[in-house]
């Protein structure tokens, strides 16, 4: 039996890795402000909530389990929120009618 939860925590662990790449690697590859933001959104959900398992599996369920639980639950509702206002800003602010020249820096 602790072969198997290894074996299951080992494949969460990969996945959110693979996750986590992708988001890296769309974060990097698109040019979009919210296109980026919505690869970000990967590793913020799926890629978050596979670690979690895959420790939460590895450790067994306890005081543990419990915490990370809240964590992922902390940070999923947290990351929502702050994309949300910052897709709200950058859909208000319009990049191509400031003149950049006349901002002192």
């Amino acid at each position: 039996m602790e072969w198997v939860r290894f074996v299951a925590a080992v494949i969460c662990l990969l996945f959110a890795a693979v996750m986590e790449a992708i988001a890296v690697y769309g974060v990097y590859k698109f040019g979009f402000v919210m296109n980026r933001m919505h690869a970000a959104a990967i590793g913020d959900t799926l890629a978050l909530l596979l670690g979690a398992l895959g420790l939460i599996i590895l450790k067994g369920f306890s005081w543990f389990s419990l915490k990370m639980a809240l964590v992922v639950v902390l940070l999923w509702l947290t990351s929502s929120i702050s994309s949300h206002v910052i897709m709200r800003m950058e859909h208000s602010i319009d990049e191509e009618s400031i003149d950049l020249d006349t901002i002192k820096m």
